[in-house]
């Protein structure tokens, strides 16, 4: 389920509405609060969610013992997904960013609901082969990006499920996010993280302040995206 971009997807947040209506005919509804734990890294992986509503984040505990999100993610995805496929612990923490209603469905109850419907399994082996290409595809993508990009791309992730748009136009994203954080998102150094942040408050694209953002001029940022 890791990457590194915020912007990807579970394997099976992409399923056809009818097949995704079938596995997750019988699931159990359950609710998150802001700051609660879905699962921590190292837990028994038993079964997926599916977010139905709120915002999720993925959080990692790096070598030198910091915690740091990975991703954050919207109503629609599903969470936890390889579980079904090889039972392994929990790679990743899953937080609530925002209230969430979330259906779970257990590991058990989908080997039998593949067996009834074996065209979900051959959907997840049309997906894994998508997924390794689309993997090589975005390691020789990310290659090309400048530090610049990467930093502009985590922030408009974070801007698309947690910024809110003001009357003057400028994006307010209230979430506590550090620039470590940023760093393990765009996949670059932290320090190289801080010089394009100064450089872009200096020139009031971005705006900082108690770690919450806001993305003051989005054409600016968008430019930063393509050169």
């Amino acid at each position: 389920m890791l990457e590194t971009s915020l912007s990807r997807s579970s394997i099976l947040s992409g399923l056809p509405e009818g097949l995704s209506s079938i596995l997750f005919a019988n699931a159990t509804a359950s609710g998150l609060k802001a700051g609660e734990v879905l699962f921590n890294a190292g837990d028994v992986a038993d079964g997926c969610y599916r977010l139905d509503q709120g915002v999720l984040k993925v959080d990692m505990v790096s070598p030198r013992g910091e915690e740091l999100t990975l991703a954050i993610i919207g109503a629609g995805s599903i969470v936890g997904e390889l579980a079904m496929i090889d039972g392994h612990p929990r790679s990743a923490s899953i937080i609530a960013v925002k209230d969430c209603k979330l259906r779970f469905i257990s590991r058990a109850d989908f080997e039998e609901c593949t067996q009834r419907h074996p065209e979900i399994y051959r959907y997840l082996v049309n997906m894994l082969a998508a997924r390794l290409r689309d993997t090589d595809e975005a390691m020789a993508a990310n290659n090309f990006l400048t530090v610049k990009a990467r930093v502009a791309r985590a922030l408009f992730e974070l801007a698309k499920h947690l910024g809110e748009t003001t009357g003057s136009g400028r994006i307010v994203i209230r979430h506590k996010i550090s620039q470590r954080d940023l760093a393990a998102m765009a996949g670059v150094a932290r320090e190289n993280v801080s010089r394009v942040l100064s450089r872009w408050q200096q020139q009031k694209i971005v705006a900082r302040s108690s770690f919450y953002y806001s993305i003051n001029d989005k054409s600016a940022l968008e430019h930063e995206l393509r050169i």
